[in-house]
């Protein structure tokens, strides 16, 4: 049964840019759904090279087609620790590059983990971030990527189904991923707040995009291995609510 809902979750896309689009107009069909209600649209969204062409399809929208983000609240998966909001390689200026500066959503509607807290202040405050999350009802969409380390969020290898939003330490193979934007592996943080696997598993949708050869081993891992701590994005396997959308390249090895 579970080999059948798998095969149901995979699409596989020509290229990048085809796999990126479906994934802008499932999400812009989930707020428009919303808008229709009066509701809020809850979206929990990545960073990372993956999503980009999803937020510049979803920015071509709004500005071409008139999707509007006015009743979108959104809560980002994770941030660098330490890190300072205006910093090139923090995830709130990747945000309003990539997406929050050319839409219409309100500022007070945007969520990303701080990574300016004091040590002693984190886990209070990611009480208060999941907190958020249950007061909206939940996160109506997730948009995952997913690390060669098999990590979703910053949940790296170890961690637990029941995780929340925590700091954690950062894999080895993160830190390398990353370190062309910080100028060398020295240089990157070796730690993040990031939300854990029971939130993120909670969302009522859930998309896991990779794109390029680069990732189809740990992709192949993630769908076709063993579910296990050691590999966070294969608890994924168990849920009806995800769709793994790939591009060819990525999806070589299934």
């Amino acid at each position: 049964m579970l080999e059948h809902s798998l095969q149901r979750a995979i699409k596989v896309y020509a290229n990048a840019d085809d796999a990126s689009s479906y994934v802008a107009d499932k999400i812009a069909q989930i707020i428009k759904t919303k808008q229709e209600k009066g509701d809020l649209a809850i979206l929990g969204l990545a960073t990372g090279s993956t999503p980009k062409g999803v937020y510049k399809e979803l920015v071509r929208l709004h500005q071409n087609e008139g999707l509007s983000f006015k009743n979108v609240v959104t809560f980002n998966l994770d941030e660098y620790y330490p890190m300072h909001p205006v910093e090139e390689q923090s995830y709130v200026v990747f945000m309003k590059q990539n997406l929050f500066n050319h839409i219409d959503i309100p500022t007070n509607q945007i969520h990303i983990p701080d990574g300016t807290l004091s040590v002693e202040a984190i886990k209070v405050y990611c009480e208060l971030y999941e907190k958020k999350i249950v007061d909206l009802g939940g996160l109506d969409v997730q948009l995952l990527g997913i690390g060669r380390s098999g990590h979703i969020g910053f949940n790296e290898p170890g961690s637990l189904q029941d995780s929340i939003t925590r700091l954690v330490s950062l894999d080895d193979i993160t830190r390398e991923d990353a370190s062309d934007d910080f100028g060398g592996r020295d240089k990157v943080p070796t730690q993040a707040i990031t939300m854990g696997i029971q939130t993120i598993v909670q969302a009522k949708k859930i998309f896991l995009v990779a794109l390029s050869e680069r990732k189809a081993e740990i992709i192949q891992k993630a769908i076709q291995g063993e579910i296990s701590a050691a590999v966070p994005a294969t608890f994924l396997q168990q849920l009806e609510h995800v769709e793994y959308v790939l591009d060819e390249k990525a999806a070589s090895l299934l």
